[in-house]
């Protein structure tokens, strides 16, 4: 395992994800809108670039099931240590963990065969020209899973597959991935924003 591997770890206990269980604001979040999470309507959900699982952990705090797809060996690793602390932590942990599924491979390949109702795709965002501003984490996760150079064919798989939505999560100010249409809608955060493709 390199070195970096070694020092980034899935912590879905304590640090920012357990700030964000407490305090993130709920279904209100604009992730949680942009999945179409609403009252009385809770999708099921395939995070189709599983990363760190942090977006798959909140979801999932809301009530959905969600089912994770990650395609590195070693980030799929470091989810199944992450959530076999968080089940070993016990209550609301163990509780949300098992709402959420981890597969091993490529997207592109299991999507068919998931019937999601939503999709979520965050790739690797393209490199920020100021690269103080991106946090140690994420240059860990980059060194370990390099550029997506396929986001485009993987958001173009999820229209066809997905039964609702498929949405990309991407830098608020970045130009937008070319899959050959145009979003339904966006949500718009301070640095990231969610394009929303409404789909069947």
């Amino acid at each position: 395992m390199t070195k970096v591997a070694a020092e980034l770890r899935v912590d879905f206990v304590s640090g920012a994800v357990a700030h964000r269980l407490r305090f993130g604001g709920g279904r209100g979040q604009s992730l949680a809108k942009a999945m179409g999470l609403r009252a009385g309507k809770t999708p099921m959900i395939v995070d189709a670039t599983a990363g760190l699982g942090r977006d798959a952990f909140l979801l999932a705090s809301l009530g959905a099931q969600v089912t994770m797809i990650e395609r590195s060996e070693i980030m799929h690793a470091l989810l199944v240590d992450g959530m076999a602390r968080a089940i070993a932590e016990g209550g609301e942990f163990r509780d949300i963990i098992g709402r959420m599924t981890l597969l091993k491979g490529d997207a592109k390949d299991l999507l068919a065969d998931l019937a999601g109702e939503a999709v979520l795709i965050d790739p690797m965002h393209p490199p920020r020209k100021n690269s103080a501003l991106v946090k140690r984490e994420l240059r860990q996760v980059r060194e370990i899973v390099g550029t997506d150079d396929d986001d485009a064919d993987l958001v173009r798989v999820a229209l066809d597959c997905a039964r609702n939505r498929v949405v990309l999560k991407w830098p608020a100010k970045a130009d937008p991935i070319d899959v050959g249409r145009s979003c339904s809608h966006q949500i718009l955060g301070k640095s990231t924003r969610y394009d929303v493709f409404m789909v069947g």
